[in-house]
C-alpha cells in the first residue's frame, strides 16, 4: 500500500493547506500523512509532495474546524501548532479526520483514547502552560527612548498567546516582546493595534540602549531580591520546580 507524505511549512497556515490538500487526493486517510519542515528520513514505497501554504486554503480549514468543532476545540489545535514537536502536523489532521468522523463533533477533544486526540491535548496543554508562565516570569526593561523591552526564548511560539494580555494591560505604552529562538518582534504602539516583524538585530544591539534610570533600578530590584533571601531556608529543587532554571536568563533578578 503506497504512502504519501505532504511536506508542509512549518506554520498554521502550511498545515492547515496540507490538511486541505489531503482531503483533495480522495485516498484512505490512513496512507497519508502530514510532514512538518523538510523529511530527515524518506521511506521506501513512499510519494513525497511539497505543498506550499495557501492562504484561502487555510481559511476554509480553519472556518472547518470552528465550526464543526467550536472554538473551544479549534484554540487548542491553534495552541498544538504552536508547539516545535515535528508530529504536530500529522496529530492535528489526523485528530480532523476522527473528529469529523464523530457524531457529536464537539466533543472531539474528550475523545482522549485515541492517540492523536491525546497528542493535540499534550501539546496545546504545554504551550498553555508556557504561556501562562511568561505571563508571571517576563520583564520589560525601559529602553532610552522610552520604549517598554523584554525578551523570551520559549519552547512553543507563544509570543502571539501573550501578546493579547500585555495589549491589555498596557495599552497606552509602547512595547515589545522579542522571542530571540524564532527571530520575531511583537511590537505594541501606544494606543493601537500589536503587531509582529521578523527582524535581523539581536540582543547585543539593545544592551547598550537601556536607560540609566532602569539600569539603576535593576540595580535596586536585585539588591532587593537578593536581601530578603533567607539562607536557612533556601530549597533549591523547590525553587526549580516553581521558576525552572530557562527562564531565569530573562529575569531581572537573576542578571
Amino acid at each position: 500500500m503506497e504512502e504519501y507524505y505532504l511536506i508542509c511549512e512549518d506554520s498554521l497556515e502550511g498545515i492547515f493547506t496540507g490538511i486541505y490538500d489531503a482531503y483533495l487526493m480522495k485516498r484512505p486517510h490512513e496512507q497519508i500523512h502530514i510532514c512538518v519542515g523538510e523529511e530527515s528520513n524518506y521511506r521506501l514505497f513512499a510519494v513525497y509532495e511539497d505543498h506550499k501554504p495557501d492562504e484561502q486554503k487555510a481559511v476554509k480549514v480553519a472556518r472547518t474546524i470552528g465550526r464543526e468543532f467550536g472554538g473551544e476545540t479549534y484554540m487548542s489545535i491553534c495552541r498544538a501548532l504552536a508547539s516545535p514537536e515535528g508530529d504536530k502536523g500529522e496529530a492535528v489532521y489526523k485528530t480532523v479526520v476522527a473528529g469529523l468522523k464523530m457524531k457529536n463533533r464537539k466533543d472531539v477533544m474528550g475523545n482522549l483514547m485515541d492517540p492523536y486526540v491525546h497528542r493535540v491535548f499534550q501539546l496545546s496543554r504545554f504551550t498553555a502552560n508556557e504561556a501562562h508562565y511568561h505571563v508571571e516570569f517576563l520583564r520589560f526593561r525601559e529602553l532610552e527612548n522610552g520604549i517598554l523591552y523584554a525578551e523570551i526564548g520559549p519552547k512553543n511560539n507563544i509570543v502571539t498567546w501573550i501578546m493579547p494580555h500585555f495589549a491589555d494591560r498596557f495599552p497606552l505604552e509602547n512595547f515589545v516582546i522579542y522571542d530571540e529562538k524564532r527571530n520575531i518582534y511583537a511590537i505594541h504602539p501606544a494606543g493601537k493595534e500589536w503587531y509582529l516583524v521578523c527582524g535581523d538585530e539581536g540582543e547585543g544591539r539593545m544592551e547598550h540602549q537601556f536607560s540609566e534610570g532602569e539600569k539603576k533600578y535593576g540595580e535596586l530590584f536585585c539588591s532587593f531580591f537578593h536581601t530578603i533571601a533567607i539562607k536557612e531556608r533556601g530549597n533549591n529543587t523547590l525553587q526549580r520546580n516553581m521558576l525552572p532554571l530557562r527562564y531565569r536568563k530573562y529575569m531581572t533578578e537573576f542578571l
